[in-house]
């Protein structure tokens, strides 16, 4: 008897459960639910959307997007980044990192001078200034794109062909040198061979009058053949600060 009585409660209260449970047998029903999910979904998107755009900015332009500034004008972060002086290293750099790339360099000028005094009876000479910026792309930054060989070559051999055609058909002045320096950087980029010290070949030769005798030997010599004396000295300066150290 006891036992009827509970099944026939438990009975009862099922019922009543049942009873509120929304039906979905209705299409009305049906499409106000996945309506209402949908809305969800959409709100959900939204906030996340929301997130990642004051994420992005924050780490883009700083904490509000902005710079304070004490007056009225505010100034982007970006803008003034590149006159600040770059973040210190975790540690400074050793004498030896300083010492030998400074060597390489006092090395290669006093070369391409002993060079310069045994081609001297034939009026040229291999210290050009283009040379020096050379050195320091290769001492101090050879893991630099404008440090690879064939940027390296590729450039100086390109931009100094350059400013011998620029002279040859439009003379000294500022037209040949507006063409040279435009039409270096043209080729660079489409060569992939960024080189920024090649680019003041073409003007080196349109200016230097004790140049225009080379011809377009000048395409060789003195870049490319100066060059190659620094990539020797570079793998020298190299070896020394890796296995050299104090």
């Amino acid at each position: 008897m006891e036992t009827q009585l509970r099944a026939s409660s438990c009975c009862h209260h099922m019922n009543g459960f049942i009873s509120t449970v929304p039906t979905l047998s209705t299409p009305s029903a049906v499409s106000g639910i996945v309506g209402r999910q949908k809305g969800i979904l959409v709100l959900e998107k939204s906030v996340i959307g929301l997130s990642l755009n004051k994420e992005i900015r924050r780490r883009r332009f700083g904490i509000n997007g902005i710079v304070a500034s004490s007056s009225s004008n505010v100034a982007a972060a970006p803008f003034w980044d590149s006159w600040k002086p770059p973040q210190k290293a975790s540690s400074d750099p050793s004498l030896s990192d300083i010492l030998w790339p400074s060597a390489g360099a006092f090395a290669a000028m006093a070369i391409l001078g002993k060079i310069d005094q045994i081609l001297a009876p034939k009026g040229v000479s291999m210290t050009i200034a283009p040379l020096g910026a050379v050195c320091a792309v290769l001492f101090a930054s050879p893991s630099t794109p404008a440090a690879r060989k064939y940027n390296m070559f590729m450039a100086q051999i390109g931009c100094a062909a350059i400013g011998v055609v620029a002279f040859t058909l439009l003379g000294p002045g500022w037209l040949a040198r507006s063409t040279a320096l435009a039409a270096s950087i043209a080729f660079m980029i489409y060569a992939r061979a960024a080189h920024p010290p090649a680019a003041s070949l073409p003007l080196l030769f349109i200016d230097g009058v004790k140049l225009h005798h080379l011809n377009y030997w000048y395409a060789l010599f003195p870049g490319a053949a100066g060059c190659v004396v620094l990539c020797l000295i570079q793998e020298i300066v190299c070896y020394l600060k890796d296995n050299v150290k104090f």
